[in-house]
Order: C-alpha cells, then sequence, then structure tokens
C-alpha cells in the first residue's frame, strides 16, 4: 500500500495536511516500510497564494502522480476532507510521535477509529 504522511523535518508526524511543508510517501509491504521518500512540498507557503480550489487541485495532483491508495492525517479543513471522500482516497487517523510508526499502525490496525469530521479545522 502506498500513502502519504505530513513530516516533521525530524521524522515525526506533523499534525497539518494541507498546510504541510514536507510530506513523507511511503510503501508498506507485509506490515513493514519498503520505502520512504520525504518531499518538500511547501503546502505552508503556497495554501495561501490563490484559492482553496486552486489548492486542493495541487495537493491532488500530487496524491495522482505518486499512485497514492490512502494518506495518513490528524487534522485537515473540511474541503479538503470532502476532496479526499470524493476521490475515495482513504484518510487513515495519525498519531503523534515517529511519522514511521504512525503510517504502520494505521495500516496495522483495521478496528482503530475511523477518522471523524472532529478532527476538521475549520477554514477561515
Amino acid at each position: 500500500m502506498k500513502l502519504m504522511i505530513p513530516v516533521n523535518p525530524d521524522g515525526t508526524s506533523d499534525a497539518r495536511f494541507g498546510r504541510a511543508h514536507w510530506v513523507a510517501v511511503a510503501e508498506v509491504a507485509d506490515g513493514e516500510i519498503a520505502a520512504w521518500q520525504v518531499h518538500e512540498v511547501s503546502w505552508d507557503v503556497l495554501h495561501d497564494e490563490g484559492t482553496h480550489g486552486a489548492h486542493h487541485a495541487r495537493v491532488m495532483k500530487f496524491i495522482t502522480d505518486q499512485e497514492l491508495e490512502a494518506v495518513v492525517s490528524a487534522e485537515m479543513g473540511a474541503g479538503m476532507a470532502r476532496m479526499l471522500h470524493a476521490a475515495k482516497l482513504p484518510i487513515l487517523p495519525s498519531r503523534p510521535g515517529d511519522a514511521k510508526a504512525a503510517v504502520l499502525a494505521a495500516v496495522a490496525d483495521p478496528g482503530q477509529e475511523p477518522w471523524r469530521a472532529h478532527n476538521v479545522i475549520p477554514l477561515g
């Protein structure tokens, strides 16, 4: 499974999704991380340089280009969540701390509490 998680330079998960500066793309196979690549996306800067629709399109292009099957996130705006749900892209819950551990936990525990709207950050 190929997933994305927002990350900090120290390898911890970042709570910001649409405003992340760095994201990691992970490939998980047989319960282990088979590949891990960090990308500087600068969405924290780009977020306010245009409309929300343009920013969401930028994020979706990255997701499509990377051929992602799910995202791991603690929080995101309502519009971003709607876009991902419309694209039928699962939003798996993240946890604070080590980003690789958060990805493995999100994939490994199908019984964990699903991502819910209470995690949405109101926009504006």
